[in-house]
């Protein structure tokens, strides 16, 4: 009996030894656990600095803290993560501006705080300079047809959140009735995608600190 018994000892104790090898691999070989959210914002500045076709996956992986099966696992391929950083990136920087922008009552006030808002985003300290979205729309390769689409797309939303704000305006009696509300969305939407060309190449902010004021008469203009 005492045979038998440790006999079964030994099995039961190779199984366990068995098991904890088996969860030792699975631990080993899983993705590692991170913020989804702070490494994106890891690899929004690397994108937003660099630009989608100069940053590297080794850049992004060191950035991001992650190692290479992880970010492919959890993002998929470079496409797809510059996508979603796109993404967050808008989410995080433009909703809040976009929404003050179509609650404002007063259209002049509407404008003078976009373009002031902007100017604080396109410049500051905590961030590279410029909208990654404007600049991606003059740097990434014309056969990342996703990417192009989606940059459009969001191109074309802001160009839309003018169009609407004026088309309200008009109907408010702030903007008078013969206002080419089209034609003033594109020239806003112009004013600002080259706000971020401008603050890209290396323009001071001082020079343009009378750009609100500026957006401002183009209103008055029509």
């Amino acid at each position: 009996m005492s045979v038998a018994f440790s006999r079964k000892e030994r099995t039961l104790d190779g199984q366990e030894k068995i098991l904890r090898m088996n969860k030792t691999k699975r631990t080993v070989g899983r993705p590692k656990e991170f913020d989804r959210e702070a490494v994106l914002e890891k690899a929004l500045q690397v994108f937003w600095d660099k630009g989608y076709v100069l940053t590297s996956m080794t850049e992004l992986c060191t950035a991001m803290q992650i190692n290479a099966p992880s970010l492919y696992a959890t993002f998929g391929n470079k496409a797809q993560l510059f996508l979603e950083a796109l993404n967050f990136y808008e989410e995080k920087y433009w909703t809040v501006p976009a929404q003050n922008f179509l609650k404002e009552k007063d259209i002049v006030s509407a404008v003078r705080d976009f373009f002031t808002a902007s100017l604080e985003i396109l410049y500051s300290q905590k961030n590279p300079c410029g909208c990654m979205t404007v600049l991606a729309a003059v740097s990434i390769p014309l056969e990342e047809q996703k990417i192009h689409a989606r940059v459009q797309e969001l191109r074309n939303d802001t160009q839309t959140m003018f169009l609407t704000r004026f088309k309200q305006a008009v109907q408010d009696g702030q903007l008078a009735k013969g206002t080419d509300c089209q034609a003033l969305a594109v020239a806003m939407n112009t004013l600002l995608e080259g706000l971020s060309v401008q603050a890209k190449s290396g323009v001071v902010l001082n020079n343009l600190q009378e750009i609100p004021e500026l957006a401002v008469c183009m209103l008055k203009s029509n």
